[in-house]
């Protein structure tokens, strides 16, 4: 008899296996050097998040969804800021309020780096069906709001412990 809890077991392997296979064999270097990309990860990070969210955001939101600290991104966004790869414009809710923005050169250069990506996905799935691709990633995206979620709930029950 398979359980719950038998089916979910080996989650916690696999999401490692998964973890590792995206970090050897200095993919990203790869990557970066295949789409003439000389920006180190935090910066590339940054850039593929803004390209994912498909609109400025405000620094708060983007440290949030990098799961980073404001400062931290901050910083990072100065660095895009002065490559021109990245821009504050006005937030049309609230104009004391700055946004931050791919720039035309910046939307150019995670175009490149996400064209790698994107390739290298499409070669491994190349024999999946259309169906089960869409599963993946609507199962994936469920996780990772699902878990993302119950963890954000545990590290806030802890902080009022403390």
């Amino acid at each position: 008899m398979t359980s719950r809890n038998d089916a979910l077991m080996g989650l916690l392997h696999r999401m490692t296996q998964l973890t590792s296979t995206l970090s050897r064999g200095q993919l990203f270097e790869r990557a970066t050097a295949a789409a003439g990309v000389t920006l180190d990860r935090p910066l590339v990070t940054i850039l593929v998040t803004l390209q994912a969210a498909d609109r400025p955001l405000r620094v708060g939101e983007l440290a949030a969804r990098m799961q980073l600290a404001g400062p931290y991104v901050t910083r990072q966004l100065n660095d895009l800021e002065q490559r021109r790869l990245v821009k504050r414009v006005p937030d049309p809710d609230d104009q004391r309020v700055r946004l931050i923005a791919l720039t035309p050169s910046g939307e150019g250069l995670i175009g490149r780096y996400l064209q790698v990506i994107d390739g290298w996905f499409d070669q491994a799935l190349s024999e999946w069906s259309g169906d089960d691709q869409r599963d993946l990633v609507r199962l994936i995206g469920r996780l990772v709001d699902d878990l993302t979620t119950h963890l954000d709930a545990i590290v806030n029950e802890d902080a009022f412990v403390e």
